[in-house]
């Protein structure tokens, strides 16, 4: 990869945590990013708070944990291992979003109650076992997680989503937020009704016509409507 090319992903890359922060999913130091560069990845480095990281900051890593540089973010493992199990996904991010963070608390999976659930890739967003922080066993646990899936909550932690670009990350992390937070509200009426596996998968597969959460397709590609040409 070249110098250029690895210069652009550094600076979009301290760009999107700062709108981790901006949007509400993140909170000073708390989250990680990381994105594949060729055979390596660039991950954010560990304690450096958004608003004062500059793109030299951005850790170079090898897939065997090496890195050159300051020292890595303490997730590292974990977004080596997605990055080098999920070749169908070039982004990993992390962040203590309050009300994904709240169910992740009570080890609480999100059901279908919502069809926009599957905008994760399945029925549910899993929420994964508690693991120490930065540790194996929870980079073990998150994979098990996200077999399948886009995303996850992690147990009494927070959550990870997954993305083929920086922006779609986000954008997933965003709606697994917004979609953690209808739960919790719809929990407190009692126990929402749940979506049929059936629709689910109508929904899914209307999702994947879409391109829902990826960039948009070419102009037209997915209309039903038509454009009145004359």
């Amino acid at each position: 990869m070249s110098d250029n090319t690895t210069e652009a992903l550094r600076e979009e890359m301290v760009a999107i945590c700062r709108k981790m922060n901006s949007s509400g999913i993140n909170q000073g130091t708390a989250g990680n990013l990381s994105v594949r560069a060729g055979d390596r990845f660039l991950i954010t480095p560990s304690s450096l708070p958004y608003d004062l990281m500059q793109p030299e900051d951005i850790v170079e890593m090898d897939f065997d944990g090496t890195y050159v540089g300051r020292r890595p973010s303490s997730e590292w493992r974990f977004h080596r291992d997605i990055l080098k199990m999920r070749s169908d996904m070039n982004v990993v991010l992390h962040c203590h979003s309050l009300y994904a963070t709240t169910l992740a608390c009570h080890h609480r999976t999100i059901p279908s109650f919502h069809y926009m659930t599957g905008v994760a890739g399945g029925t549910t967003i899993r929420c994964a076992r508690y693991a120490t922080f930065g540790t194996q066993a929870l980079s073990d646990a998150a994979l098990e997680a996200l077999e399948g899936r886009k995303a996850c909550l992690l147990g009494q932690h927070g959550q990870i989503s997954l993305g083929k670009t920086m922006e779609a990350a986000l954008w997933l992390a965003i709606e697994v937020e917004t979609l953690s937070r209808m739960y919790v509200q719809a929990l407190t009426l009692g126990e929402p009704p749940i979506l049929s596996d059936d629709e689910m998968a109508r929904v899914i597969g209307q999702m994947e016509r879409m391109s829902y959460g990826q960039a948009p397709d070419a102009e037209g590609a997915n209309d039903v409507a038509r454009p009145r040409h004359g």
